[in-house]
């Protein structure tokens, strides 16, 4: 057993501070995850269609978008410490908004609060990489970032344990809206760890090796093209996770008619996965390199995709919803585990001074895609299209998102061989 959870070790000298901070991100995400999961079911519920749904929740991402690329510009060389406590705060109040407005059928608050809850994500999402880098020993760089991306997981196994428990106890007394609401008052639990941060002086500028250099040089320029060329293949994968993520739950309750307590159960294993493998990305950094460990890993989830899109098919055999269950638990570990890794490598591969930018950009993409995806699936649903076809153009772009991130890996180690990329990890 102990060497099942070896990598334990990578994590047990982090920064208190860092620890702190991954703390309160882990209630922002049991949010998150609760609403990606159990906002589309409530939105049904109350008489939503799918093409209102996949409308609605653009405007979650479009306020993330909107704040993501001038916060990035504002947090360069600044503490972002109270960035953290406002994005704790608004998030509970937000979520609490979306729900109350939903259920009494107030459209604009709706897309206001939608608007408001996601850019309230972003104080956390935009500047919490940049202040693990800032505030954490070079040598723990990947375990922190692991750590961080984990509390995806980790709030996903917490969300979907509770929702399927009480589903099991009163499915009509503890429905959609008492979920939702449970878990925006819980998400403020974050607050109690940042209060323990407040006599912590952070590190609000990184120190670089050229650091003397630069104070007669000046500060170094935005290389713009460095950065374009290393978010391509995040633009790509995110275009295509955003024609599906928001709408797993809708595949399994339309196609395999699975209800909330069953894909939350679901979820919550499939988070069990992803924290694991997650947890163990500094490893398999060590021991295989981003050369193989990021297409792997990614082309395997790919896989995984296909096969579980291509359940729809023969969806009137039980055996479909056992190979879409499957295939499910396989596809959310692989595709994420990458993440922590793709994203220490585009951070690194840019430079230290251009990472701030480089951060909000990542979010923007990711927001901005998933707003364009929102409209294409907005679309696509009133013109008949089944989730298949839908989750099928998702594989294709996932597919030419890996053979951009391979070729990405090839141009950082060439970098690296020359000597222009100093910040490693």
């Amino acid at each position: 057993m102990n060497k099942l959870f070896y990598f334990l070790r990578d994590y047990k000298n982090l920064e208190k501070p860092v620890l702190n901070v991954i703390a309160s991100e882990f209630f922002i995400q049991m949010v998150n995850a609760t609403f990606m999961n159990i906002l589309p079911l409530y939105m049904t519920r109350k008489g939503f269609s799918d093409e209102d749904i996949a409308l609605f929740i653009t405007f979650r991402f479009l306020g993330v978008f909107a704040l993501a690329l001038p916060l990035g510009r504002f947090i360069k060389g600044r503490p972002v410490m109270p960035l953290f406590f406002i994005s704790n705060l608004c998030i509970p109040v937000f979520g609490l908004s979306i729900v109350f407005s939903i259920a009494m059928g107030w459209k604009i608050i709706t897309i206001i609060s939608l608007l408001l809850w996601g850019a309230s994500f972003t104080f956390m999402q935009v500047p919490v990489s940049p202040f693990i880098l800032r505030n954490t020993a070079r040598q723990r760089h990947t375990a922190a970032l692991a750590l961080s991306y984990s509390t995806w997981s980790f709030a996903g196994i917490i969300s979907g344990v509770v929702i399927a428990i009480l589903d099991a106890i009163h499915p009509e007394v503890f429905d959609e809206q008492f979920i939702l609401v449970l878990f925006s008052i819980l998400g403020a639990g974050g607050l109690i760890f940042l209060t323990r941060t407040k006599k912590y002086k952070e590190i609000a500028i990184e120190h670089r090796e050229d650091e003397q250099t630069e104070l007669f040089a000046g500060p170094p320029k935005t290389e713009w093209t460095l950065i374009l060329k290393a978010l391509v293949p995040t633009l790509i994968i995110a275009t295509g996770a955003g024609l599906t993520i928001p709408f797993i739950s809708l595949f399994f309750e339309h196609v395999h008619k699975v209800d909330k307590g069953g894909f939350s159960l679901l979820s919550s294993l499939a988070a069990v996965l992803v924290a694991y493998f997650a947890m163990l990305v500094p490893q398999i950094k060590e021991k295989i390199g981003y050369k193989i460990a990021i297409p792997t890993t990614q082309s395997l989830a790919v896989i995984a995709l296909i096969a579980l899109a291509t359940t729809q098919y023969y969806n009137q055999y039980a055996i479909a919803l056992i190979i879409a269950s499957v295939c499910y638990l396989l596809r959310q570990p692989l595709m994420n585990m990458a993440a922590p890794m793709t994203s220490e490598l585009v951070l690194n591969y840019v430079g230290s001074h251009n990472r701030e930018i480089t951060s909000a950009l990542t979010s923007a993409i990711w927001s901005g895609s998933w707003v364009l995806s929102g409209f294409m699936v907005k679309l696509l649903f009133a013109r008949h299209f089944e989730f298949v076809n839908i989750f099928l153009i998702t594989a294709l772009l996932y597919a030419i998102g890996v053979i951009l991130y391979y070729l990405l890996i090839l141009d950082y180690n060439k970098r690296e061989e020359r000597g222009l990329i100093k910040n490693q990890v």
